[in-house]
């Protein structure tokens, strides 16, 4: 597959477009070639993005990738990419890229030199992978639109197989819960928090109970800490709570004021 930014309305239904796509070409080379077997590697994914946050950001990240990659020195050399639709007048039905030339223009004829600036302008720059702050697999964006797209989800259809991640997006607080209940139970800031190991130790656990997050993500949030540091911080951390009963009764306490719903 090329490089392209595959954006999905709430009318739309992508993945079952998608699918219908793989499956449809499988089928034919298939039968061309006289083969068997899948022909992509992996399932199509898709993930639910913040638009105000992180979707311009996104698509210029993508449409970078052949560049950082050493494949083409300027994005819009790359065939296999949507990224010449944007910039230029073309009549290409297959991509919508009126939404992301939106948000960096008003002004529709200016749009695509605006967005070709954006996106070019970036080429010599270490951008950020914005998909490392993906949450529970498919959603991309800040605390507030995370919980908006937990509550979307019926808990009926999270038991349903083919559902990605079901186990994560049934994670009943996020980490923002952890901190927030940690420091109005101690009456501490949150960099008062991060700094006192005993409550940056217990923010951790439960963290890692309770929310979907990797490692490397519940380290930014505790002040840098590597993954393997969190890895072991959690089994000490644990192991203390086993032992001691005071801290053990401490961290229930706080476990209990966490949201046990998606909110």
């Amino acid at each position: 597959m090329g490089n392209h930014l595959l954006i999905e309305t709430p009318q739309g239904n992508m993945s079952k477009l998608m699918h219908f796509i793989n499956s449809s070409y499988t089928t034919s080379i298939n039968r061309r070639r006289k083969r068997s077997g899948h022909l992509f590697q992996g399932r199509y994914k898709a993930i639910l993005v913040d638009r105000d946050s992180y979707l311009l950001e996104l698509s210029r990240y993508l449409h970078l990738n052949p560049v950082r990659a050493n494949i083409v020195a300027k994005p819009e050399d790359y065939p296999y990419s949507s990224y010449r639709s944007y910039i230029s007048k073309s009549n290409e039905n297959l991509v919508s890229h009126e939404l992301i030339l939106e948000m960096v223009s008003a002004n529709k004829r200016n749009a695509p030199k605006h967005y070709k600036d954006f996106v070019e302008n970036a080429r010599t720059h270490q951008l950020e992978n914005p998909l490392t702050k993906v949450y529970a697999g498919p959603i991309l964006g800040g605390p507030a639109f995370i919980k908006q797209a937990l509550s979307r989800v019926q808990d009926e259809m999270l038991h349903r197989e083919e559902i990605s991640h079901r186990a994560q997006l049934q994670a009943r607080c996020t980490a923002e819960d952890v901190i927030k209940v940690i420091c109005s139970c101690f009456k501490l800031s949150c960099d008062q928090m991060i700094n006192t190991r005993e409550h940056r130790n217990t923010a951790l656990y439960l963290m890692k109970k309770l929310t979907p997050l990797p490692n490397r993500q519940i380290g930014d949030l505790l002040g840098g800490l590597s993954s393997a540091a969190v890895a072991k911080t959690y089994q000490r951390f644990s192991a203390k709570i086993t032992k001691e009963r005071s801290i053990r009764k401490r961290v229930e306490a706080i476990r209990a004021q966490l949201p046990r719903v998606k909110v």
